[in-house]
């Protein structure tokens, strides 16, 4: 910084205001250094989805992200070189696919994870084992906890990941971008006939939402009624049986990637339901609302749309 100051006196043809120039030069690049330096330096707390209060002495700039959605949403604040290490499927943004892989969600390499010296793993609660977390815990690593279940909770999920990387800015505008897309589809489909819906994440076994999942909310933003709500796990399995006295008006299949399942054909054996005799079964790719990221509104507005060709003209 002096060598700048001293710099400063080089230029100028008034030699009369020089000296003033440079004291004012200096006062400002002063209050920049400062300005960078306390916020990374400035001490962090933020309560994590498990209710716990996270202290950190500084701002995050090394993170271990124990999750895909983690990744991406990391990503969209601008924090996406932060992440020095990330488990498999952590695919999007294409960046991200360059990010050192410690393992999978439910086996990671601890001793490679020590190595990378995160200031803090960011974990998927209801879907890295406890056991694993735990370790990490016991490793004197700070861990936050991820649990986006509800479309909303996705945009305070970005506000948090904002104050816990200094992104502030970045992650407040996400967020309302985020709500301002969620309302705009709210006011759209909230008046619209309701349509029964069966969503379909596998089949074999056949694996449906029950209301508690945020797929099912995505349903119900579109007008949407989940035939299946009513059951107790957050996955059930169900049978054919159980479907065709559902009787759905449409069916939605996730399978894997952009392209439609093999067995979403297999529907066609039971013209009796209502989506298959009319037409109106499809795909959608998973990474689109299985995710708890911003790109779930991008599967909700494709959702809304297959449910508008039910309704018709």
């Amino acid at each position: 910084m002096n060598r700048t100051c001293t710099n400063l006196s080089k230029g100028g043809n008034n030699q009369q205001w020089r000296p003033v120039f440079i004291f004012f030069g200096c006062i400002a690049l002063v209050l920049w250094f400062g300005t960078v330096i306390g916020a990374t330096q400035a001490e962090v707390e933020v309560v994590d989805d498990n209710g716990r209060s996270i202290h950190l002495p500084h701002t995050a700039q090394r993170i271990v992200s124990l999750a895909p959605h983690i990744t991406e949403l990391l990503f969209e604040i601008g924090a996406g070189d932060y992440i020095v290490g990330t488990v498999e499927y952590s695919d999007f943004p294409p960046a991200a696919r360059s990010i050192r892989r410690i393992g999978r969600y439910n086996a990671v390499d601890l001793e490679t994870v020590v190595t990378l010296k995160p200031d803090i793993v960011i974990a998927w609660q209801s879907g890295n084992p406890a056991h694993l977390v735990e370790k990490i815990i016991d490793l004197d690593i700070p861990v936050y906890y991820s649990e986006p279940r509800k479309l909303l909770d996705v945009a305070d999920t970005l506000r948090r990941f904002g104050r816990l990387t200094g992104m502030t800015a970045n992650a407040q505008h996400a967020q309302q971008q985020f709500r301002r897309r969620y309302e705009l589809l709210r006011k759209r489909y909230q008046i619209k006939p309701k349509v029964r819906v069966f969503y379909e994440i596998w089949n074999q076994p056949m694996m449906s939402v029950n209301g508690s999942h945020i797929i099912n909310e995505v349903i119900q933003l579109c007008g949407g009624e989940n035939v299946f709500a009513s059951l107790a796990p957050l996955t059930p399995t169900v049978d054919i049986e159980s479907v065709l006295q559902a009787n759905p008006e449409v069916i939605i299949a996730s399978g894997v990637g952009d392209a439609a399942p093999p067995w979403l054909d297999e529907w066609d054996r039971w013209p009796q339901i209502a989506a298959v005799k009319n037409g109106f079964v499809y795909h959608i790719n998973p990474d689109y609302i299985h995710r708890q990221t911003s790109r779930i509104l991008t599967g909700a507005e494709r959702v809304c749309a297959f449910l508008d060709k039910v309704r018709g003209p």
